[in-house]
């Protein structure tokens, strides 16, 4: 066994907190600096601002979720070579993922970066609203390269079991992020530029620890070269493009909810801008639980340990409840600080909006947390098509017609509401997948060291047939 492969023996239920606790811990220090931005920007009192973070969230988002899917698949890949033993592949399947994901992100930014007027607008600002988030976007979207080594860098310290590390290069790049948002938001008067800055500076603050905790702990990278490229481009893109694929549908569903928002008032969508600020910072476990519950499955199933593969995805489960039960508690319980911070008047829509969320709607994102963690299984068992289908799914049929028919129905709270309860179906559809996907692995296992081959030898027909 490799002694990298910490997640083939011990307690699953310890493995999970320990990888979840630690992974959030580095989320929501992410998290809380876009969070204190808010707070920032609600205090200098103009609605146009803050909704203008609101839309400008959206397409971040949207181009996030590239970052996000190519951690996936670096992580998957590299935990199960682990399992299997096989460092030197581990160490080459890194630095390609590593590689792609600059690339293709650098390519992505551009092409978001010619139409920003135009995906701004049609998510329904106009005006000067429309012109502030078109020029927070122009100074963040150049470091998205930046923003996907850090992120795949993190996925690469996650799949050695090393979580701690991957947490402190978030800790430390949130630390930048919160000392200079005072300094340039206010210190300089630059308002929405200095946040801008502020986040650069932590992106690349993110990038340049991840790169050196990989250098100094884990072996490095290794020798890039075009013949490593070529071999691994199949295996990696066969994981990442139907991830990458299955994340952006949560920015398209972000998007439409932010669009049936737009009809209700600017003070509306600065409500949701709040609220969406709001949810990683509260669920940061949850949304840690995907990345933290893939490389235990994944190490496992390496290791074609079935029985340990099966415990880790109902142990999660269980895990997940526990944490949206605490957390729903507490934010109802902060219901009159989080009036207080954001200076949230009595009656407004905005008040409505966050107390909505900050009570009954939490406690549906114990929905959320069981998709998160039927994709880690979709993912790390080679079905990444299926993360996809869930996923869309979730952010189309489950979330445009209950958005639509709440909204006519309660107004500006009914978009919030259907966009929550579009997930429950959705959530249990996965779980149900992923627990037939997890049964079939007992049964007939696949060879450790060709993970995802049926999805290679797909893109490869595909290929010839071209």
């Amino acid at each position: 066994m490799s002694e990298q492969a910490k997640f083939l023996e011990g307690s699953l239920l310890r493995h999970i907190a320990v990888m979840s606790l630690t992974s959030s811990v580095g989320l929501m220090a992410v998290f809380a600096v876009d969070f204190v931005d808010m707070v920032f920007i609600s205090m200098l009192g103009k609605a146009e601002l803050a909704a203008a973070v609101g839309y400008a969230g959206a397409i971040l988002f949207f181009t996030n979720s590239f970052g996000i899917g190519m951690a996936i698949a670096c992580g998957a890949l590299v935990a199960r070579a682990l399992g299997a033993g096989d460092e030197e592949s581990a160490r080459q399947r890194a630095t390609t993922s590593l590689i792609f994901g600059v690339a293709f992100g650098a390519v992505f930014a551009a092409l978001v970066w010619m139409n920003l007027s135009w995906l701004v607008g049609l998510l329904g600002a106009s005006g000067e609203t429309q012109q502030l988030a078109v020029h927070y976007m122009q100074i963040i979207l150049p470091s998205l390269p930046l923003l996907l080594t850090g992120m795949v860098g993190g996925a690469i310290l996650r799949a050695h079991g090393d979580a701690r590390r991957s947490m402190n290069v978030l800790i430390i790049a949130g630390v930048v992020n919160a000392i200079l948002d005072p300094i340039l938001i206010f210190g300089l008067n630059l308002d929405l530029t200095g946040a801008a800055m502020a986040s650069v500076a932590a992106r690349v603050t993110m990038a340049g620890l991840a790169l050196a905790a990989i250098h100094r702990h884990h072996g490095g990278f290794a020798q890039p070269g075009l013949s490593g490229l070529a071999a691994d481009f199949r295996p990696v893109f066969a994981i990442a493009l139907p991830a990458i694929l299955t994340q952006l549908a949560t920015p398209v569903g972000q998007a439409y909810v932010t669009r049936a928002m737009a009809e209700f008032g600017e003070e509306a969508v600065a409500g949701m801008a709040i609220v969406g600020r709001l949810t990683p910072v509260a669920f940061a476990i949850i949304f840690a639980l995907s990345g933290a519950v893939g490389p235990i499955i994944g190490q496992n199933a390496g290791a074609r340990n079935e029985e340990r593969v099966r415990r880790t995805f109902f142990e999660a489960i269980v895990f997940t409840l526990g944490v949206t039960v605490v957390v729903s508690i507490l934010l109802f319980a902060l219901r009159p600080s989080l009036s207080w911070l954001f200076q949230l008047e009595d009656g407004s829509i905005a008040r409505t909006l966050v107390f909505l969320f900050a009570g009954p709607l939490s406690l549906l994102w114990f929905f959320n947390g069981v998709l998160f963690v039927a994709n880690a299984a979709f993912n790390n068992l080679g079905h990444p098509f299926y993360s996809t289908l869930t996923n869309w799914g979730r952010h189309t049929v489950g979330t445009i017609p209950p958005v639509m028919l709440c909204a006519w129905a309660f107004g500006a709270p009914g978009v919030l509401i259907g966009q929550a309860l579009g997930g429950v179906i959705f959530a249990l559809v996965a779980f149900f997948m992923a627990r037939k996907i997890i049964q079939e692995t007992g049964d007939n296992a696949p060879e450790p060291r060709e993970p995802f081959a049926r999805q290679a030898r797909l893109m490869n027909l595909f290929h010839h047939r071209r």
